[in-house]
């Protein structure tokens, strides 16, 4: 015994990091869709400048995610998705 739960150990370990892979390119693309509707739709309003630009640099810093966690790079792609939401949630402060 090695102290592992069942929970904890992989059956199919391609099948995982392919999962891990569509996941974090999925959400990527979905979060850089996401950002890219709320910057048009806050360039449209009287929102400030810096709004409808924080919600483009989050949804460009998200499909860079989409792009890297596509290609494997699955931990890297997970801080960016953070960072790119960050980004956006930063520029709804300043509406």
């Amino acid at each position: 015994m090695n102290g592992r739960g069942e929970s904890e150990i992989p059956e199919d370990p391609v099948q995982e990091v392919r999962r891990a892979r569509w996941t974090a390119g999925g959400v990527g693309g979905l979060l850089a869709l996401a950002g890219l509707a709320a910057s048009a739709l806050r360039f449209t309003g009287s929102a400030p400048t810096v709004v409808p630009a924080a919600y483009a640099f989050g949804a460009v810093v998200c499909a860079l995610a989409s792009v890297l966690g596509s290609r494997g790079r699955t931990r890297r792609a997970l801080w960016l998705l953070i960072i790119g939401v960050m980004v956006m949630a930063l520029g709804d402060q300043f509406d």
